[in-house]
């Protein structure tokens, strides 16, 4: 079934199969910041070895995903797809059969894998689904799984962990992955570049690395995301920590209280992100990159606030409103990553996108978190980590501008070179 040829009712399908999918796949990964208190508890860890659990991960995700890009530019996607739901839930499951930290380890590195795979196709697969004036808002609703699988995460480690056992939590969001991967591999594929004017065939390796270099769009548009996940990798793994050793919440309290936290805030500022943003960019080129970097701006002090709060609900209420404002960017600044490149490359555009801000963000941070709580304590290490969402907020402020200097897709951009 062609895209072109794709009914809106089976666009929808796509979407929703897709974004059920995701919602796993930030379940999974954050099942381990539900449980990481238990985790050091079992093998004797510190911070900063805890934080290497999540290193790993994000290592070997951010090497994954070049690959999984360029295969996703030249294989049935679906395939790919299925492949890697089947891989990284296997691997969760094998992540509660762990007996000692360094098979922990690798459990987590081939969950790091297959949420690669996953993770640098569908964004494309989606862009061939919808019309560009509506992928905003269509990637947001995609990436709504991100607020609510992370809250998910929070809730199962926190509740399954301490009820049951930190392994338990882990087979809990393990399971259900293998009845998703036989779902994700009956999924009809649209055709590439169906919703755009043509479908060139595949770029060559190099010449796609030589295209991105030169798109000043795609660069500050990947920096600015870069920047924002070095500091929510790293408050993801530590603050639920944070909110049982500083702030005398239990463990399962401090799950429920960042589920519901990232259910309000992430969800809304993800849903009210994709129509704003499409909204925004039809007003002006770049102005759902603009909104991006405004929402970082103001999100920032709230980060601050939220680790210098005693209240409870002062606490809580401050991280419901920095993560409506991080969480606007979902949809808009994924939308601009797959706008501003051809068809041709979208997947292996992605797949370096996914490799950088992984190498420069959330590989390091829940490691250089917990080496500064370490030195010092965790609530001085959460309030520094706001100074990268600064410096992401100016970065995409400065390339909003780039965007209003192409209000229409540059020719340079849709052959072997970009703008």
């Amino acid at each position: 079934m062609s895209a072109r040829a794709m009914t809106r009712s089976g666009a929808i399908y796509g979407l929703s199969v897709l974004s059920v999918i995701n919602l796993l796949n930030y379940l999974d990964r954050y099942i381990l910041a539900g449980v990481m208190e238990h985790v050091q508890n079992a093998f004797h860890l510190n911070n900063t070895e805890g934080g290497l659990l999540t290193t790993t991960f994000m290592v070997v995700y951010m090497c994954a995903a070049p690959l999984g890009g360029f295969l996703s530019d030249r294989m049935p996607r679906q395939y790919l797809i299925a492949g890697a739901v089947l891989i990284w839930s296997l691997a969760t499951i094998g992540s509660g059969l762990a007996t000692t930290f360094a098979l922990l380890l690798v459990a987590r590195a081939v969950t790091g894998v297959g949420e690669a795979g996953y993770g640098t196709v569908a964004p494309a697969f989606i862009s061939d689904l919808f019309k560009k004036e509506e992928r905003s808002r269509m990637l947001a609703f995609f990436y709504t799984a991100m607020p609510l699988g992370a809250a998910a995460g929070f809730i199962v480690g926190g509740t399954i962990g301490e009820k049951y056992s930190w392994q338990t939590a882990f087979f809990v969001g393990g399971v259900p992955g293998l009845a998703l991967a036989a779902l994700a591999y009956f999924m009809p594929q649209p055709v590439r570049g169906g919703m755009d004017l043509d479908a060139p065939p595949a770029v060559p390796f190099l010449e796609g690395l030589t295209a991105l270099s030169k798109n000043v769009r795609w660069l500050l548009t990947t920096a600015g995301l870069t920047l924002m996940t070095f500091s929510i990798g790293g408050l993801s793994v530590w603050m639920p920590k944070f909110l049982s050793t500083e702030r005398g919440f239990t463990g399962t309290q401090a799950g429920l209280a960042l589920g519901a936290t990232t259910v309000i805030g992430g969800f809304a500022g993800t849903i009210v992100g994709g129509f704003l943003g499409d909204w925004m960019d039809r007003r002006r080129p770049g102005g759902g990159v603009w909104l991006s970097g405004v929402g970082m701006l103001l999100a920032a002090p709230l980060m601050v606030m939220a680790a210098m709060a005693d209240s409870k609900p002062v606490l809580l209420g401050c991280l419901v409103g920095a993560q409506f404002l991080l969480f606007l960017n979902n949809g808009p600044l994924n939308a601009a990553l797959v706008n501003v490149v051809p068809p041709a490359f979208r997947g292996f555009a992605f797949g370096i996108s996914t490799l950088l801000l992984h190498l420069l963000g959330d590989a390091a941070s829940p490691t250089v978190i917990g080496w500064v709580a370490d030195q010092s304590n965790l609530g001085t290490a959460i309030k520094l980590n706001a100074l990268p969402v600064v410096a992401a907020a100016v970065v995409l402020l400065v390339g909003a501008g780039f965007f209003r200097r192409y209000r229409a897709l540059p020719r340079a951009e849709t052959s072997s070179s970009a703008a």
